[in-house]
């Protein structure tokens, strides 16, 4: 059995289906819309570190931040793949002290289910809020409550996907993966099954998830202190094109920080 966050080429097959060029045309027109042209950012749980790379390729002096070694190893080869500068750091979510400020933080696809703990989710924007530049904005994406609290999920956990000649079904949690009413975590079952010129492997792997809701991560904001809601948006849109969390079409609980 392989872990699917230890295979980071599989991980990101399995993530393709992502618009990551238009989810950072969004990101930066979220920070025109607060009047802030970032020169820099930090992509938190990066992972492959798909939006820091984008962002170097549009001139932002890029960060990537993932506790996975592989990953971490993962994002260099394909910065350099790239041709951009993206400066790889393997640490901690919840500890990590670079000793430098940045203009922009994101935190995406739903990484904040890693922090387990109210007290970790708090340490976590403490360490944000210590690394955001004055007037800097903190931007994490989290998945809509709507996903665990009705029989009416706005994503599937079953999709295919298909890159380079490389077909791959994925299941992302099963029918009995349900969330402990005490912790709010389950155990999502995790099966991929990749077919390629090289024949079929199935990947399979245990991920625990952390659920917040939208009131939690209110009340661990105020906890955290140093930083304040200035937007909330349930798609990746601005302006006209903007989604409400509320709206029936929402699909993510997007929320913007901006430091206290």
């Amino acid at each position: 059995m392989s872990g699917i966050y230890d295979d980071p080429w599989a991980y990101a097959l399995a993530c393709s289906f992502r618009d990551v060029s238009a989810e950072v045309d969004a990101l930066l027109d979220w920070c025109a819309e607060n009047r802030l042209k970032p020169d820099s950012v930090l992509e938190l749980a990066a992972g492959p570190a798909e939006h820091a790379r984008e962002f170097a390729r549009r001139g932002v002096a890029a960060t990537a931040l993932d506790l996975n070694p592989a990953m971490c190893a993962h994002a260099s080869r394909e910065a350099a793949r790239d041709g951009v500068d993206v400066t790889v750091v393997e640490d901690d979510m919840t500890r990590f002290d670079l000793g430098r400020r940045f203009d922009l933080v994101v935190t995406m696809l739903d990484s904040t289910s890693h922090l387990m703990t109210l007290d970790a989710f708090v340490a976590h924007l403490r360490r944000v809020a210590a690394h955001l530049s004055p007037g800097g904005l903190y931007i994490v994406e989290m998945s809509h409550p709507r996903d665990r609290l009705t029989d009416e999920p706005t994503v599937s956990t079953g999709w295919q996907v298909e890159r380079g000649g490389v077909r791959a079904t994925v299941r992302w949690g099963e029918p009995g993966d349900v969330l402990d009413p005490v912790t709010q975590i389950a155990d999502d079952h995790v099966t991929m099954t990749i077919t390629g010129p090289d024949g079929t492997r199935v990947l399979r792997d245990v991920v625990p998830y952390r659920f917040w809701t939208a009131t939690e991560l209110d009340a661990v904001i105020r906890l955290a202190g140093d930083l304040n809601v200035v937007a909330r948006y349930g798609d990746f849109g601005a302006g006209e094109h903007a989604v409400a969390l509320t709206d029936p079409a929402a699909w993510r609980m997007i929320t913007i920080l901006r430091g206290a």
